[in-house]
């Protein structure tokens, strides 16, 4: 990881959960991190921790609505402005809604399309034409995906937001064959892991307490530790070295 001390990396989601270990973790490492989220206070709280720890790197708080384009953009813009521009782009930030196929409510579904598609689609292009106008030729892009994305569990509440995990997948391998046809050395990676004790089931059963608590209760999951464990093993692979997926589970993930 040395040669990402001093870089710049854009951790979305970075309030909460998984976004928040991995921005904590990057600051360790010595990476100025741009941690966004539309609960910025959350970060804040963290980059006041990251700098009490001693962290070699710094967690810069940036508010950003991700289902609103303009936001993005801006976001991008002002990164540009204070610190030059985005060396790795970790797309982390998603979100599940307990509305099956069958009867789930439209809304419910586009707020998933909007987060977990297409802003991580607009946060990869602005990255890249950030790289790319500064001859970044080594920066890398991380897509947080899911198992979701490999694999459709029989969970009714959640086969929406596995189609639009399945999408990632598809986006990652798709973003790599368009980055090796630029003649770029820019590299793609997505890191799936499985059940992780995070505020991922409160939200998607926030009508239903009992059902939350009990998804981290019949066996021990992961931490966001360890995906955030993942994402330095694969931002320090040497540099022609191609991770293209990183599929993690509990050992007691039966799926």
């Amino acid at each position: 990881m040395e040669r990402w001390r001093g870089r710049v990396a854009l951790v979305t989601g970075a309030s909460v959960g998984i976004g928040a270990g991995i921005a904590k973790e990057l600051v360790r490492c010595g990476m100025k991190v741009m941690g966004c989220a539309r609960d910025v206070d959350k970060i804040q709280k963290l980059a006041a921790e990251c700098q009490s720890s001693g962290f070699a790197g710094v967690l810069v708080p940036f508010k950003c609505d991700l289902t609103r384009e303009e936001e993005i953009v801006s976001m991008f813009a002002a990164i540009k402005a204070q610190h030059n521009g985005v060396d790795v782009c970790i797309n982390n930030a998603g979100l599940a809604h307990a509305e099956p196929l069958l009867t789930g409510a439209t809304s419910g579904w586009r707020n998933m399309l909007d987060v977990n598609i297409l802003a991580l689609s607009i946060c990869t292009r602005e990255a890249y034409q950030s790289m790319k106008e500064r001859n970044v030729d080594d920066g890398h892009i991380i897509h947080i995906n899911s198992i979701c994305g490999h694999v459709v569990i029989p969970v009714p509440d959640i086969h929406f937001y596995t189609a639009t995990k399945y999408a990632v997948t598809a986006l990652t391998e798709g973003l790599r064959q368009e980055l090796h046809q630029a003649n770029s050395q820019i590299r793609t990676t997505c890191i799936s892991p499985g059940r992780v004790e995070t505020q991922f089931a409160p939200r998607l059963y926030k009508q239903d307490p009992d059902k939350a608590a009990g998804a981290y209760t019949d066996f021990k999951a992961l931490e966001a530790l360890d995906v955030a464990n993942a994402v330095v093993y694969v931002l320090a692979a040497p540099p022609h070295v191609q991770i293209g997926d990183v599929q993690m589970r509990p050992v007691k993930q039966p799926n």
